[in-house]
Formats: structure tokens, sequence, C-alpha cells
């Protein structure tokens, strides 16, 4: 009877560890197939001129002050572009994304006037056309040469738009459309997102939880606030982005003038949702604490106050770090309150008083409409995985070495 127990027992323990081994196993699969998929579809466009780049594509017109030069061939071009020593520029066949042929810009001399072109369609405050740099990946639709007598177009393909242009002695109007994409302004409002609600809701959270678990009572009010917090913990974003558009976006309207959503009522908003996260994992860290650390500063003659920012609090800094290491990860990849709080609006120039774009926002407004840009939104899902990643890497190492310091662990 009782080896037919062990028996018993024994299968059921084989069979309990086959399920944990087998839906451990689906999940890490599954997390893999995402990060698959991201890096396969995004990796192309990690770039430093995606990271840095604007986000806006030109089409304009410009044109070149000086005549040709001569600049010479880099060694390590490839078979497939097309340079003219005379402009000191490479072109290349190409499609682009809706898959037509165009003719694209894949080399630069450093000194080619093109670096500095003339645009006809667009002025400084002084009436003199703004100088526009024609990067690489820029489409060149046609060419207009040698006072509108000598033409190219993409049509006829790079060789002969480059055969046209070293023949020319002046550029009179070269179409071009320079190639946007890139998410400088998501990034910036990402991070001023980050610094501004921590900085609103850190010593807001902390100083919260200190008084919760170091000198409130415990009484039915106070039990009341810590299950509101937890609640407020599992409380849809979206909840939080009407609160930000009803309540902070009018009262930033009201007091700085502000029009509409803004990167300050987003903070705001995120702050608020932060809190909750904050509050409890200040709490939990400050529990931990050993009751000795205080009597022991009591009894050397701090009082209160003097334990508890002297004693207690630097010990329940890796703890505190963890939730504002959470809180960190949840501004990155938040994007419903955001909407309502400070809109979706891809811009390259930042105001916090205006309505802008954090990198989780982007992703969601290039994936609407009828022609959603994959390439891109796996891009940007790999950098924000990458910073939360070196974040996290930075807070734990940290964390870590306080950890050390303590003389109670």
């Amino acid at each position: 009877m009782k080896r037919k127990m062990i028996s018993k027992k024994k299968a059921y323990d084989r069979i309990t560890s086959m399920l944990v081994y087998s839906f451990g196993f689906i999940g890490v699969m599954i997390l893999g197939m995402v990060i698959i998929y991201v890096t396969i579809t995004g990796l192309s466009l990690v770039k430093w001129d995606t990271i840095v780049g604007d986000s806006q594509t030109i089409n304009t017109n410009v044109f070149l002050e000086v005549g040709p030069g001569n600049y010479e061939i880099p060694n390590n071009l490839d078979e497939d572009v097309y340079y003219t020593e005379s402009w000191g520029i490479g072109l290349v066949d190409a499609f682009n994304r809706e898959g037509h042929k165009i003719v694209e810009v894949a080399y630069i001399h450093p000194d080619s006037p093109f670096k500095d072109s003339l645009d006809k369609n667009n002025e400084d405050e002084n009436g003199n056309p703004i100088i526009i740099e024609v990067k690489k990946d820029t489409a060149i639709q046609s060419v207009i040469m040698d006072g509108f007598t000598r033409f190219a177009f993409y049509t006829d393909g790079a060789e002969a738009m480059r055969d046209q242009m070293d023949q020319a002695t002046q550029i009179n109007d070269l179409t071009v459309q320079i190639v946007g994409g890139g998410i400088r302004g998501s990034i910036i409002t990402t991070l001023w997102m980050i610094a501004l609600t921590l900085i609103i809701s850190v010593p807001i959270g902390v100083f919260t939880a200190i008084y919760f678990n170091e000198f409130s009572k415990r009484t039915k009010f106070t039990s009341v606030i810590r299950n509101l917090v937890d609640m407020l913990t599992g409380v849809p974003s979206i909840i939080y982005g009407l609160l930000g558009a009803a309540i902070f976006v009018p009262l930033l309207n009201n007091i700085i003038n502000t029009s509409g959503g803004s990167i300050y009522s987003g903070a705001l908003t995120m702050a608020v949702i932060l809190l909750p996260t904050i509050i409890k994992s200040t709490e939990e860290a400050l529990r931990i604490i050993p009751d000795d650390l205080r009597r022991g500063s009591l009894a050397l003659g701090a009082n209160q106050t003097q334990t508890i920012f002297k004693v207690v609090l630097p010990n329940a800094t890796p703890g505190i770090l963890t939730g504002i290491l959470l809180g960190i990860g949840r501004i990155m990849g938040e994007s419903a309150a955001l909407i309502f709080a400070v809109g979706a609006v891809i811009k390259d120039d930042v105001m916090l008083s205006e309505r802008s774009s954090t990198l989780a926002v982007h992703i969601w407004v290039i994936m609407g409409g009828e022609a959603p840009n994959f390439e891109l939104a796996a891009a940007i899902a790999i950098i924000i995985l990458v910073v939360v990643f070196v974040i996290n890497f930075i807070v734990k190492i940290f964390a870590k070495q306080l950890q050390k310091n303590m003389n109670w662990s």
C-alpha cells in the first residue's frame, strides 16, 4: 500500500514537472519568436540616420550656385553605383516601399556641392533660399541642367542620369524626395516624458510609502487608502488617458496657455499611472529592512526622521530603484493614455508645451492607415527593447553594489 502511494506520488510529480516544462517551453518559444520577428523585420532600419533623422519626407526642388568640380571616386564604391566625378554624387537604380522604380542617391562626396544645395520652394526670414543637404537615400525624380536645355528623368535610369550630369555645366533644378522615417523627435519626447514623469511621481510616491510604512497607524482609513492604491494598479491606462484629457489638458491650457495636449499634460498623466507602482515597491522595500536597524539607530540617539532618512531609506534604495525601473519601462511602452493626454503628432522640433509622440505612440501612428510600416515599427521596437535592457542592466549593477554595502544583508 505504501509503495503504491509512493508510486502515485512519483507519477504525479513527473506529470507536474512535464506540464511546468512544457508550458515554460511554450512561453519561451513565443517570446523568442516575437524577438526574432522584430529583429529580422526591423534590424536593417536600426541605424544612426534613423535615430537622428527627420521623420517627415521632404518633396522639393533644389539648385546649385556652383559649377562642376573634380571629386574623386571612392575606392569602396559598389559596382552598381553610377558616380559622377563632376558633381561628387553616386546614383543607383532602386525601388521605393511601394515597389516603384526610382533613382536613389547611394553616395555623396564629403565636398560635393549637393551638401549645400538651395531650396527653390522655401525661404528663410530674409527671403533667401534655405540650404538643404541632399543626403544618401534621397530619391531623384528629375534633373534640369544648362539653362533648361539638358534633362534627365528617373525613368531613364541611374546610368543615363549620371551621363547627362557628367556633361552638364550647371544644375538648374533637381526634383528630390528626401526620405524621412527618422525618429529623433520621438526619442526626444520619450526622454522628456521619462524625466518629467519621474521628477513628479518619485518624490510623491516615495514619501507616501514612507508615511504608510513608518508614520501612519494601522487604522481603517489607512487600510482603505492602501486598498485604493492596490486597485489603481489594475486600472486600464486608457482610463488615465481620459483623466489627462479631461483634467490636465484643460488645466494646463488655462495656466500656461498650451493648446490641447502637451508633454506636460502627458507627464502629469503618466505620474498618476506610476504612483501606485512606486508606492507599492517602496513599501515592500521598506518592510524588508530589519527593525533592529531602526531600534539601533534610535538607541544611539537619532530621532525617527533621522533614522528613516539616514538609515532605513538608504538601505531600501535597491527596492526603490526596482520600482523606478518598472516605471521607466511603463513610460516607454505606454501609448493609449498618451494618445489622449499628449496627442499623436510625429514631429522633429519638440516643444514641451505642444503635442508630440513618444516611441510607443510613433509605432501606433505608423501602423495605422492602409499601409502600415512594419519595418520602421519593428526598428522602433528594437530600440525600445535595447534602451530598456541597458537601463535595466545599469540599475541592477547599481542596486547590487548598494546591496554589498548593507551590513545587515
